[in-house]
């Protein structure tokens, strides 16, 4: 029965080795859903939870230009309104707690009149 049990986690551990690990990692910055915590270059960034749930977005849909509607909606669930500068205002702390250079940033950069996107 023992040999059994180990053999079954012995399995268990070698197909599943990694696949509910949840860590995005972008040019050094890495996302991590798991544990809720987010590192640029192995430094802790301390993120707010709407920050971190907007970062994750962006992180999951990399590469796609996500509007300032559908990432209102997505992280706080409710109708988006005219004229919100919430998401703006919220990019602009992210940006300066992942030390971006305003002009040109690295990882969250802005498609004028469309929305966020990261590459």
């Amino acid at each position: 029965m023992i040999a059994r049990v180990k053999s079954a986690l012995r399995r268990y551990i070698k197909y599943n080795d990694g696949k509910d690990d949840k860590k995005i990692d972008i040019n050094g910055l890495i996302i991590d859903e798991n544990e809720h915590s987010c590192y640029l270059y192995d430094k802790k960034v301390d993120l707010t939870p709407t920050e971190f749930s907007i970062l994750l977005y962006l992180c999951k849909n990399r590469g796609k230009v996500v509007c300032s509607e559908e990432l209102f909606e997505k992280v706080w669930k409710e109708k988006y309104l005219d004229c919100n500068n919430t998401i703006m205002v919220h990019i602009r702390r992210i940006r300066e707690k992942l030390n971006e250079n305003t002009k040109n940033p690295k990882f969250i950069k802005t498609v004028w009149g469309v929305g966020y996107k990261i590459d």
